[in-house]
C-alpha cells in the first residue's frame, strides 16, 4: 500500500474487507467480502480500481436481471473477468 496514513485524520489504514450496498429503485444489491483499505481511527473506506470495476459489473448485471434483492460474496467473481 502506497500511502499507510488516512488523509482525513491521520490515523492508520489497513488492508480488511466491507461491505457494499447498492440501493436502486428497482432493487438492492449487497456483496459482501470487499477488499478494502479501511481507516482504523475513523473507518473512511477507499476501494481499487480494479475491485470497483467489478462492483460495477456486478450491479450491471444484477440490474439486467431485475432482481429485486441480490446478496453474493465478491470472492464468488474473479477479478480477472
Amino acid at each position: 500500500m502506497k500511502n499507510k496514513i488516512c488523509p482525513i485524520c491521520g490515523g492508520n489504514k489497513i488492508e480488511m474487507e466491507t461491505s457494499f450496498t447498492v440501493d436502486f429503485q428497482t432493487g438492492v444489491v449487497v456483496i459482501r467480502n470487499v477488499p478494502a483499505t479501511i481507516c482504523s481511527q475513523c473507518g473512511e473506506e477507499w476501494l481499487s480500481n480494479e475491485v470497483t470495476e467489478k462492483l460495477e459489473n456486478i450491479v450491471s448485471e444484477a440490474k439486467k436481471q431485475k432482481l429485486e434483492i441480490y446478496i453474493k460474496k465478491f470472492q464468488d467473481y474473479s477479478l480477472a473477468s
